[in-house]
């Protein structure tokens, strides 16, 4: 009785600070999303669906599209790692490859707006060696921007995850590949990535909600309609003290993820099982 009773007080603080700090602001913005007045309805919903419904697709596609290329790139990278016969570029993309991750998003916004703008660091570049003339030269601050920005940024939490689960992988199968005569992309493709898609399928799931909840990013590369709905929700709060929509479109957007996370936790309980 004694170590239930101390094993309840070790618990009480972490839970009061989940229902704190998680559980009633949560609470209190799906109250709020459907307050409209001094009633309750769902006029919200309708206003935001009828301001931003391009921005809601908007949205879908840029984090869609990043995850693709996030998760293609993770594989590249991982594969290369784990069977890649230069030990010194093995070690040299190892330590380069990791970089990112420990940058905040708002310094992403920052780094990639001085360096994509059309006067910016890479066009300039372009121009002093004669490849483009300033005339030629296009900025990319607007959803290729943001696009990469989020591959750049993710691509390293996700490769991290798949580099280790390949490390783990067993290496006879691999070796009895390559003493068929298999190509290094074939034993990537129809052996390793089989066995890592578990992996690969939750870092991915984490980084599209990371990406979801990204409020930097767009506000400082994509100052333009349509946009994400980080931004429209922090433009109704500040333009407009309008929590009633703000509210509707944070439940939108936890909508938007809801299926994306029961993926994610239908993939944990099945590696727990």
């Amino acid at each position: 009785m004694q170590k239930r009773l101390l094993a309840i007080l070790l618990v009480i603080p972490a839970l009061v600070m989940i229902v704190l700090f998680f559980i009633v602001p949560l609470g209190a913005s799906i109250v709020g999303a459907f307050v409209v007045g001094d009633s309750y309805g769902i006029g919200n919903f309708a206003k935001s669906f009828e301001l931003y419904s391009s921005d809601m697709i908007f949205t879908l596609l840029i984090v869609g599209v990043s995850t693709l290329l996030i998760g293609f790139f993770s594989i590249a990278i991982g594969g290369y790692l784990t069977l890649g016969e230069s030990p010194r570029a093995v070690a040299v993309l190892r330590w380069l490859y990791r970089w990112p991750m420990f940058i905040p998003f708002i310094v992403v916004g920052q780094i990639l707006r001085t360096f994509l703008a059309k006067n910016g660091l890479m066009n300039n570049i372009l121009v002093s060696l004669g490849v483009l003339t300033p005339l030629q030269t296009v900025g990319f601050l607007d959803w290729r921007g943001i696009v990469i920005a989020f591959v750049w940024k993710q691509t390293p939490f996700v490769t991290l995850l798949v580099a280790g689960a390949m490390a783990s992988l067993d290496r006879s199968t691999i070796e009895a590949a390559r003493n068929l005569g298999a190509s290094r992309l074939r034993i990537l493709i129809e052996i390793i990535v089989p066995q890592i898609a578990g992996t690969l399928l939750v870092g991915l799931i984490l980084s599209f909600v990371t990406m979801m909840s990204v409020l930097s990013v767009p506000l400082m590369i994509n100052a333009q309609s349509p946009t994400m709905l980080t931004a429209d929700i922090a433009f109704r709060i500040n333009a407009h003290g309008d929590y009633g929509v703000a509210n509707a479109l944070g439940m939108i957007s936890l909508l938007l993820t809801a299926g994306v996370a029961l993926v994610y936790l239908r993939q944990s309980v099945k590696e727990r099982s």
